[in-house]
């Protein structure tokens, strides 16, 4: 079934709040650790607002933030050809050849 924005906020924020007393976090404390002001955790709790940012704070104060980089995955291949770029391309952040910062070999004379 569908939900309508509305829905997954208020579950959202449930699940906020939820967690945090699992973990036996007072929202001054949470709101703390999060770095994010107190009055803007607890209307993230209440009414599901705040920006991003503070939804990924919240989500690493309260040890979540795993399955956010689940959140919006790259579209399969649609082609076989696409999917032989894809596999072809290092992942992002890898590196290869050797590296420089490893400094020179001194010449053996």
């Amino acid at each position: 079934m569908l939900k309508t924005s509305s829905e997954l906020i208020e579950e959202l924020a449930s699940r906020i709040r939820v967690r945090r007393l699992a973990m036996g976090l007072p929202q001054q404390e949470a709101a703390q650790r999060s770095g994010i002001a107190y009055r803007t955790w607890r209307r993230l709790e209440t009414e599901g607002k705040a920006s991003i940012e503070d939804l990924i704070k919240a989500a690493i104060a309260l040890r979540c933030e795993e399955p956010l980089e689940a959140l919006f995955p790259a579209p399969s291949a649609t082609n076989l050809d696409e999917l032989l770029k894809r596999q072809a391309k290092p992942p992002a952040g890898a590196t290869t050849g050797p590296s420089r910062a490893r400094g020179r070999r001194a010449k053996s004379s």
